[in-house]
């Protein structure tokens, strides 16, 4: 058995990428790859036994809910999901002054929701490890399974010899955490938009300071022949939540050249694979892509469904990581040997 002391930090939070030293990034990625190994061999420890943990979801979700209530109860805790409607959180009650209550009951709080400011106030109030499921600024949780999956497609090679491209609207939390983690992770990584959709200056600009510790390249480009030479593309939804459908026309028009369809992936190489965060609009099988396909003519938006279900496609591997990495998250900080 994986003696897994060494990677414990208790009482550390996952917030941003950018809160975490390129050492302490990489050995969560190793923690996840240990946890996921013995899952599968059914020799899982139960490292959080006797925990209590809150999910706090302002934004609905599939993925991130499920990974860190299955992963909590591999690991013997015990979760309360709190939805916009089940807390006075913001309503009622301040956020300071529910962190404040949340962290006399619970050993940890996960955080799902719109500001990055409301889970620093979490993390600041509550006394206890405060984990960051999704904001519109970053997406962590999300970094991490990308890593693994990346690193898991890529045998025999570290990630100072991965190559990965975002293409898409890169202004918020996949984009901007795309970039910092491949600078974190010494890849050569491509940010690929239209200069309007861009990371803020400052993001950049702290990629590039990473970059120059750890190796990384970092271009940010409206060039998509960028994409040349990619092992793993990434794509995004092109509208987020909470976005009016108006913008649904002017997003269309921007990002067009930068749909991930065959043609495109041709262009990456002919080895490279394709990677996307989910929920994906690559057919008529949603609301929104039928009301997409009915208004523009489009039957998949940011990706086709040629290449999101076909053989280049790792997006379900890449989900099922969302577990894993959770989990080494939730056992780095309250993890018990």
């Amino acid at each position: 058995m994986t003696d897994i002391t060494a990677y414990l930090k208790p009482g550390s939070h996952l917030l941003k990428e950018l809160d975490e030293t390129p050492e302490d990034w990489l050995a969560l990625i190793e923690l996840s790859a240990i946890l996921k190994q013995q899952k599968k061999s059914g020799t899982e420890q139960q490292y959080l036994r006797g925990r209590n943990i809150v999910l706090i979801f302002e934004k609905t979700s599939t993925r991130t809910r499920c990974a860190f209530e299955v992963a909590a109860a591999d690991q013997g805790a015990a979760t309360t999901y709190l939805d916009p409607q089940s807390s006075q959180m913001g309503h009622k009650e301040s956020i300071s002054d529910t962190a404040h209550v949340l962290g006399r009951f619970y050993d940890a709080i996960e955080f799902r929701g719109s500001e990055q400011n409301n889970v620093e106030i979490l993390a600041r109030d509550s006394g206890v490890p405060v984990w960051n499921g999704l904001t519109a600024d970053w997406h962590p949780t999300q970094m991490l399974a990308d890593s693994l999956t990346m690193l898991e497609h890529s045998p025999g090679r570290s990630f100072s010899d991965i190559t990965y491209s975002f293409v898409g609207d890169a202004r918020y939390n996949m984009g901007r955490s795309l970039l910092i983690n491949g600078a974190m992770l010494g890849c050569d990584v491509r940010i690929v938009a239209p200069k309007e959709l861009w990371p803020e200056d400052e993001v950049i600009e702290a990629a590039k300071a990473v970059a120059e510790q750890t190796g990384a390249k970092v271009t940010v480009t409206d060039d998509i022949e960028a994409v040349v030479g990619s092992d793993f593309v990434h794509a995004d939804v092109w509208v987020s939540m909470g976005e009016a459908k108006e913008v649904w026309a002017q997003r269309i028009e921007a990002l067009m050249p930068y749909r991930v369809d065959e043609n495109l992936m041709e262009l990456a190489g002919g080895n490279a694979k394709f990677m996307h965060c989910l929920p994906a609009f690559h057919d008529l099988n949603t609301t929104v892509g039928q009301q997409i396909f009915e208004e523009y003519g489009l039957d998949g938006i940011e990706v086709s469904d040629e290449v999101f279900s076909g053989p280049r496609s790792v997006v379900f591997d890449q989900a099922e990581n969302r577990l894993h990495t959770i989990k080494a998250a939730m056992v780095r900080s309250l993890g018990r040997i």
